[in-house]
């Protein structure tokens, strides 16, 4: 069977909208995938303020947000549609929507970004609202990409993604995945702080200097003493980690090269706990997102790394960029297959399930 998808992410760096069209094959429980188009479209000035205030609104003007956000993602995809001309050959969306609640411990998670908008926008197959069912059943709903990982890329033992929160996939038998620690997040909230989107290439925080004292500060936080499976909300980073930097008083290249150190660290303690030392094999970890184009980081993860058997293993641009909204492009094909899209064994939950809400926007 061949399916044609496109996926949608908005992550909480807020650097914008990914959109993917690829085809996805599927031969005897095998799959492979082919990314036909892609496009990053930057939040306007307005979108980003809206999403960013979305966690204070009232109720009523919540709720219009997450409309109004549909009809956006909607609007987004006729764009990217009409500069591809992609016309007649989607099938499905699949769309993880923006993040803007995520509390596991009382089942609750919310993305905004109405299905039904969305469908009657495009007049096409969504499927939204991808956590829900997992926390339901008592997972984390977090995280969604082991799933698709396993089924479209092999040869690799550790998956990393490095966005506004960097996560960790262990393959194998049993897959294990969690929320490792904020990263781009609060790394381009301090990069704002200079006038800049982001601090491209670590260029800012390979001029600063590790502050020893905040550094341990981050390091204790509880959660990084939890056992998986766990997940994490924007809240730490922006909340907690941003406000005790900037409180500090110090240079913003210091606390770039204090928060860059601090994420290196917390990514190769995780990596480490999932890979058993004593094998002397070496293991390839997958690394994508932003991060993996943030120079300084990855050289100080790879020097956090060097004394074990981890090697990193940075993609095609294109992967880096576009691999969690390939992802939910797959996520909606498997659930429009009524197949399982989130493991009980990454979540935590009671069982696997089949989540997403369909929405279809076709005539009949």
């Amino acid at each position: 069977m061949v399916y044609h998808a496109l996926g949608l992410m908005s992550g909480s760096s807020l650097d914008g909208l990914d959109l993917v069209f690829a085809h996805f094959h599927e031969q005897g429980g095998q799959w492979t995938y082919e990314i036909e188009k892609t496009a990053c479209y930057p939040y306007t000035d307005a979108w980003e303020g809206r999403l960013k205030a979305a966690p204070m609104l009232p109720a009523r003007d919540y709720c219009q947000l997450h409309v109004d956000y549909g009809h956006y993602l909607g609007q987004a995809i006729n764009r990217f549609i009409e500069e591809n001309n992609l016309h007649y050959k989607i099938g499905l969306i699949g769309s993880h929507g923006h993040t803007v609640f995520h509390s596991p411990a009382s089942g609750m998670t919310a993305q905004i970004g109405d299905g039904a908008a969305l469908a009657a926008e495009t007049g096409l197959p969504v499927i939204s609202d991808l956590r829900s069912m997992d926390l339901a059943y008592g997972g984390q709903g977090a995280p969604l990409v082991p799933l698709g990982e396993h089924c479209l890329f092999t040869g690799h033992s550790l998956f990393l993604n490095i966005g506004g929160i960097a996560n960790i996939t262990k393959g194998g038998d049993q897959y294990i995945a969690f929320d490792i620690c904020p990263a781009n997040r609060v790394l381009n909230l301090l990069a704002n702080e200079r006038g800049k989107p982001f601090d491209e290439n670590g260029a800012m925080a390979a001029k600063g200097s590790v502050i020893p004292d905040l550094l341990h500060q981050l390091n204790e936080h509880p959660y990084y003493k939890q056992s998986f499976p766990k997940s994490l909300a924007n809240e730490l980073g922006t909340d907690e980690h941003f406000p005790l930097l900037i409180n500090s008083g110090y240079a913003i290249e210091d606390l770039l090269a204090t928060y860059t150190r601090h994420v290196s660290e917390q990514i190769a303690a995780s990596a480490r706990s999932l890979v058993n030392s004593e094998s002397g094999v070496q293991q390839k970890m997958f690394v994508t997102g932003g991060g993996a184009l943030n120079q300084h980081l990855i050289e100080s993860l790879v020097q956090q790394l060097q004394s074990s058997d981890i090697e990193v293993v940075i993609p095609d641009v294109q992967l880096v960029h576009y691999k969690e909204a390939l992802i939910m492009a797959f996520l909606g094909v498997l659930r429009w297959r009524q197949e399982y899209t989130v493991l009980a064994t990454v979540t935590g939950a009671r069982r696997a399930s089949i989540g997403g809400a369909l929405w279809n926007g076709q005539e009949a």
